[in-house]
C-alpha cells in the first residue's frame, strides 16, 4: 500500500481489485481442464458486460 497517495485511493483500488478478482480467481487443482475454459469464458462474458455497461 506504499504506492497510493491516500488511504482512499488504496480503498477504491482493493475494493474494485477484488471485485475483479473474485470474479476471475478459479481454484484450477479442483476442477478439469473443460469446466475451467467453461468457467473463464464465462467471467470473461460478465467482464466484458459490465466493463460496456459502466463505459
Amino acid at each position: 500500500m506504499q504506492n497510493f497517495k491516500s488511504q482512499g485511493q488504496a480503498q477504491r483500488f482493493v475494493s474494485a481489485h477484488s471485485a475483479i478478482y473474485n470474479n476471475f480467481n478459479i481454484e484450477r487443482q479442483l476442477i478439469s481442464r473443460k469446466t475451467m475454459r467453461r468457467f473463464r469464458s464465462s467471467a470473461m462474458e460478465e467482464w466484458l458486460a459490465a466493463s460496456v455497461a459502466a463505459a
